[in-house]
């Protein structure tokens, strides 16, 4: 299999070194907006795609807004010896409520854009699983009883692996609503071009962007390419009826796009099959 790290760049003439763009030609749907968006496009564009930056998802208040403020007080208060955030989204959440854990409440942060996002609003941020992902938290969670109950603030469509996999353990987990997500429909231009073949690259972050896709632009192109961020995401794709040809070996963007670039370049080395 070929990657960008396994790419030869020889030195022209010059002795400059020329550009690598394994996605020149290639128009990428980028299914986010806000600072997600932006930053995937910035990284689709260096590799020489044109990135159709189309939301197809958003996000609105929790469904059980009174339960999420006493959790989030109790939190303030000391009560949880564990904060879990598993997105950017609810970072916004807690700085909507203006949440401030003590210093004994320890913070693990699911993914590299879950910490940056802490990071940026002033909290502080412990524990990264190595895979960046809520699997890998349940593998390496490194807190005990003695430290207090965990508190989950989370989408209500949030994937089940924490739910299970702290039961499994005895793990003393509160889960609650944070927010909800919402479909967005993505603008007519947008659907055409997909139709068309013309957006060869799909780019999907989570199984709602999944389920929007499937729900907006099915059935797709032979030509269209969809590459998931990780192998839950990819289950719940094949699960709304896409194909998964490529699913990035971490839960980032950058090996999200890296996913996508490697598949123009070896388009033959398929997506394997994913264990939920």
């Amino acid at each position: 299999m070929s990657s960008l790290h396994d790419v030869t760049i020889e030195r022209t003439p010059t002795g400059a070194l020329p550009v690598v763009k394994p996605l020149l030609g290639w128009r990428v749907l980028v299914p986010r907006g806000g600072k997600w968006g932006d930053g995937v496009a910035a990284q689709l564009r260096n590799l020489g795609a044109e990135p159709v930056i189309a939301p197809l998802i958003n996000f609105a208040p929790s469904d059980e807004p009174e339960r999420l403020a006493r959790e989030l007080e109790a939190l303030q208060a000391g009560a949880y010896g564990w904060l879990i955030v598993t997105s950017a989204t609810t970072v916004d959440v807690l700085v909507g409520y203006g949440v401030r854990p003590p210093a004994t409440t320890r913070i693990a942060a699911v993914g590299e854009t879950t910490a940056h996002a802490l990071h940026l609003a002033g909290y502080s941020v412990d524990v990264v699983p190595s895979d960046h992902s809520a699997r890998g938290l349940v593998r390496e969670w490194p807190g005990t009883p003695q430290q207090g109950p965990v508190l989950v603030p989370h989408s209500e469509q949030a994937e089940p692996t924490l739910v299970t996999g702290f039961a499994e353990r005895g793990i003393d987990a509160i889960f609650v609503s944070a927010y909800r997500t919402v479909g967005v429909a993505a603008p007519e231009v947008v659907t055409a071009d997909v139709a068309r073949g013309d957006i060869r690259g799909l780019v999907v972050s989570s199984g709602s962007v999944a389920r929007q896709i499937a729900a907006q632009f099915a059935p797709l192109p032979d030509s269209a390419v969809i590459v998931c961020i990780g192998p839950r995401t990819a289950f719940d794709a094949r699960a709304a009826g896409l194909t998964v040809h490529r699913i990035a070996e971490e839960r980032t963007t950058t090996a999200l796009v890296r996913a996508l670039a490697e598949h123009a370049m070896d388009p033959d080395d398929s997506a394997p099959p994913v264990i939920p």
